[in-house]
């Protein structure tokens, strides 16, 4: 099955250097769900409920597991959704040989993947960008 995406218009892009401690989930969480908020025409309720679920489980990943400075940018327009979120960790291998895990954990990309997401992960600046590409169809 061939599919394309054809942009409808301007995208609506939030970038957001994030706190380096626990409470950057949150800012993330708050400062998406407002963009969301804002461009509701773009994006149904129920994929807006996902999207900050996922821009939650890329920010607690990399708080987790790579090092700072952090930043969060989500892109959308109607149909699609694209969440980056930068740290300064270059490591693209996945491997978190020094992540020190007192708590069960090791489903966040399996959550943001059974969500509909592709993942992609990409070298930017002094890191990495972890991606999340979300797409649906328009009403």
């Amino acid at each position: 099955m061939d599919t394309a995406i054809v942009p409808c218009g301007c995208p609506a892009t939030l970038h957001l250097p994030l706190l380096p401690d626990e409470r950057a989930a949150r800012q993330a969480r708050q400062a998406a769900a407002r963009l969301l908020a804002q461009k509701a025409d773009a994006c149904p309720r129920e994929v807006a409920e996902d999207l900050v679920l996922i821009v939650s489980e890329l920010v607690g990943n990399a708080l987790l597991h790579a090092a700072g400075p952090y930043a969060l940018t989500l892109s959308l327009e109607r149909g699609q959704a694209g969440i980056a979120v930068s740290d300064g960790t270059s490591d693209l291998t996945g491997s978190h040989r020094g992540a020190q895990r007192k708590e069960p954990g090791g489903r966040g990309l399996k959550i943001v993947r059974a969500l509909g997401a592709d993942l992609f992960v990409s070298p930017f600046d002094r890191g990495k960008q972890v991606i999340a590409v979300l797409t649906w169809q328009p009403r």
